[in-house]
């Protein structure tokens, strides 16, 4: 064996040595144990949280995307399970635009709009009446609307970016949840 190979080789072994003794700090976001002594799990915690409702004018396109919303972050906060009595609660404020971004130069009809969230957000403990989050989030999706026959299709897209644009809000106000859940930052 030669020199080189004897150096690769004890390398491989530093490196493998490493990872076997840094394994056991690594732990999932959303597993079920513990996260210290007398700690509720993440999501334990996260379950607790009461997602109060948003407020959009009735009858509105906001109205349909604020529930989609909601219903978003009540089943990624408690995964479909109910019944755990809440310490925090979620208050979450929401204002949509639409931006035309391509626009056909012959007929002078929108071809790619984009639909865009706005959302703030804050956790109040509920025993202490503190607010321990308040953030931001936003989100930008495209679509296409496909001319002046397709009316019903361009609608339908539009319902869709709305879909994506709710679920991307919700996965993005879940994240900085764990996140203070976890850190407690």
């Amino acid at each position: 064996m030669s020199w080189s190979d004897t150096m690769r080789f004890a390398r491989v072994f530093a490196a493998l040595a490493l990872a076997g003794l840094t394994a056991g700090c690594f732990q999932p976001l959303y597993a079920e144990h513990p996260t210290g002594a007398g700690n509720a799990s993440i999501v334990g915690q996260m379950r607790a949280v009461d997602v109060s409702p948003i407020n959009a004018p009735g009858g509105s396109r906001l109205n349909r995307v604020t529930v989609n919303v909601r219903n978003e972050l009540i089943y990624s906060l408690t995964g479909g399970s109910g019944g755990i009595s809440p310490t925090h609660r979620l208050d979450v404020k929401l204002t949509a635009t639409q931006l035309q971004i391509i626009v056909d130069i012959n007929t002078a009809r929108p071809d790619i709009n984009n639909y865009g969230i706005d959302g703030t957000y804050t956790l109040t403990e509920l025993a202490t009446g503190k607010i321990v989050v308040k953030g931001q989030t936003f989100a930008r999706v495209s679509y296409n609307i496909p001319g002046q026959e397709q009316r019903f299709a361009g609608e339908r897209g539009l319902r869709d970016a709305e879909n994506r644009a709710a679920k991307e809000i919700a996965d993005n106000i879940q994240s900085r949840l764990a996140s203070y859940f976890v850190a407690g930052s």
